[in-house]
């Protein structure tokens, strides 16, 4: 295999083609989707400048260890296609960890019992965790009257209702990523024309499948059905564009019964293992 090291955008369509392969290779291994690092790249972060490493043979990317700054603290995550030998990158995702400093979390598969044993060998601890579903059976939920959902093809000259959590540089940095498309870029909207609720729906062409990443109602527009309808809705153009598979990922317990309503099963877990100094 050739090493690489890559910086920025172009590490982030570098990882996305890695997992694209991965993803063609295994419907079911791995956490991540090509989407998944497109939408980390929504705000910045200090670790949009280091030189991550890749590892490619003729075909293209086999191998990434990706750093991606959350919250002030650090993933650090190993992707790879079937076959490559994580064991003998791992090092490589602890240099990049001590280089970095400060919270490490490293996320894991359940299932994944290779890299559950590195991790738990090189002394990093279980954290959180979460779980990852795919769309089975759907159904069908209508928007509640005296709301609109809307997209961001036309936005009008209204800013991005992701501001707010994301930096006012959201919608811009969204549209230079390769899977992001400004019509499945939903928010419901009052007669008044004030946001409700949000949620971005990603098409990979390559690999067929859909991801809802992420999904938010605002606190005083809680149980009125419209995360519902957002979905139903997001769904329905998922499907019109070509999604074979829809995935979503959810941590708490609530926003597994609002998935699993609409008729995602949840199809395996993961767990966070963190650096020592990630619990101080």
């Amino acid at each position: 295999m050739i090493e690489r090291r890559v910086s920025g955008l172009e590490a982030v369509e570098l990882a996305s083609v890695l997992l694209q392969r991965a993803r063609l290779a295994d419907l079911e291994a791995g956490l991540w989707e090509a989407a998944d690092v497109q939408w980390w790249w929504r705000s910045p972060r200090r670790t949009d400048d280091i030189e991550q490493r890749f590892w490619s043979d003729r075909d293209g990317p086999v191998a990434a260890v990706y750093a991606t700054e959350f919250r002030g603290g650090l993933q650090c995550d190993l992707f790879a296609v079937p076959g490559v030998d994580r064991a003998a990158l791992w090092p490589y995702l602890l240099d990049t960890i001590e280089q970095l400093e400060g919270v490490a979390e490293v996320p894991t598969g359940d299932r994944d019992v290779e890299l559950q044993e590195l991790a738990r060998a090189a002394g990093l601890v279980p954290g959180e965790r979460d779980s990852t579903a795919w769309l089975g059976e759907r159904a069908r939920y209508d928007l509640a009257a005296g709301f609109t959902i809307v997209d961001r093809e036309n936005p009008r000259g209204t800013p991005h209702p992701m501001r707010h959590r994301n930096g006012d540089s959201v919608e811009q940095r969204l549209r230079t990523t390769s899977l992001y498309d400004p019509t499945l870029d939903l928010a419901v909207e009052t007669e008044d024309g004030d946001v409700a609720g949000y949620s971005l729906y990603w098409f990979d062409p390559v690999t067929k499948v859909g991801l809802v990443e992420p999904m938010r109602v605002n606190d005083d527009f809680q149980r009125r059905g419209l995360a519902r309808a957002m979905l139903t809705e997001g769904i329905d153009r998922l499907v019109a564009r070509g999604a074979e598979r829809i995935k979503i990922s959810f941590g708490g317990e609530a926003a597994g019964a609002l998935y699993r309503s609409v008729g995602f099963e949840v199809s395996a877990s993961a767990t966070w293992f963190t650096t020592a100094s990630s619990l101080q």
